[in-house]
């Protein structure tokens, strides 16, 4: 709480004899503060599709020889890094937006002493779910590198793989700080992984998604993460379709509707 107070201390200021607050980047550089000495929790969620890149994507890419996609080989190891990417994204995003906010939503009391502050509701989703989308968008960035590294990116459009993995990152943060603010106890965040779980196995990651029945095939499709995944590899590999507009629109559409229901339930929880 101290630290909250002095960084709001510190990003306030008097102008015109009106207080003006540092809205969200407040919150956000209290969080740079707070991870600046505890990097190496930062670091965790990174490290997981990096291992199953090396893994999967090499181990058991060494034994098959890839799928084609759009009629066009793809390398296994290409087909996955990809995937992977979106996964890093996803992992950052919803690390913060669902465990860390429901720890100072319920314990800490953060929001309560920000919003003793000039800061309104909106601005503690925009600050949370900011920091959150840059803590993927690092996890992002740092994965696009070791794919550069290992020689899987195949076209320049793979420019565009950075901002599509931080636009997967706003969605999922967005909508796990959403469910977050639903949560009554910590034993509701299995439900979290309950649904991490499977889209991560089953969203195009490891094989493509011909592989499914018609049936099983629709409910992949309407899942964020295999949007993710089908817009970054398209990218990544330079087959790109009209399948990545859709997942743009899908991507902004669910982080827009996340951020309106996370600002009406903040609302509800602190205000009332």
């Amino acid at each position: 709480m101290a630290l909250t107070g002095a960084t709001l201390a510190r990003l306030t200021r008097q102008e015109g004899g009106r207080t003006r607050s540092g809205g969200p980047p407040a919150l956000i550089y209290r969080q740079f503060a707070v991870y600046r000495r505890n990097w190496v929790f930062f670091t965790t969620g990174f490290l997981e599709p990096v291992l199953y890149l090396f893994s999967i994507g090499v181990g058991v890419g060494a034994l098959i020889s890839g799928f084609e996609i759009r009629g066009q080989q793809v390398d296994y190891a290409d087909f996955v890094a990809p995937a992977m990417l979106a996964t890093s994204a996803m992992n950052g995003a919803v690390i913060d937006s669902t465990f860390n906010v429901f720890f100072k939503l319920k314990f800490q009391k953060i929001y309560d002493g920000v919003l003793a502050t000039p800061m309104t509701t909106t601005d503690v989703a925009r600050g949370e779910v900011g920091w959150a989308v840059m803590r993927g968008g690092v996890y992002s960035a740092g994965f696009l590198l070791v794919m550069l590294a290992m020689g899987l990116v195949g076209s320049w459009w793979a420019v565009l793989a950075l901002p599509a993995a931080v636009l997967n990152g706003f969605a999922f943060a967005a909508v796990g700080m959403a469910l977050t603010t639903y949560m009554r106890s910590w034993q509701d965040f299995e439900l979290v992984q309950l649904a991490l779980m499977p889209m991560f196995l089953f969203s195009a990651t490891f094989f493509p998604i011909t592989a499914y029945g018609e049936g099983v095939r629709w409910v992949i499709e309407a899942t964020p993460l295999y949007r993710s995944v089908v817009l970054i590899r398209e990218l990544s590999t330079g087959l790109v379709t009209l399948e990545s507009a859709v997942s743009v629109v899908y991507l902004v559409a669910m982080g827009l509707i996340g951020m309106k229901i996370v600002s009406h339930r903040l609302d509800r929880l602190l205000l009332t």
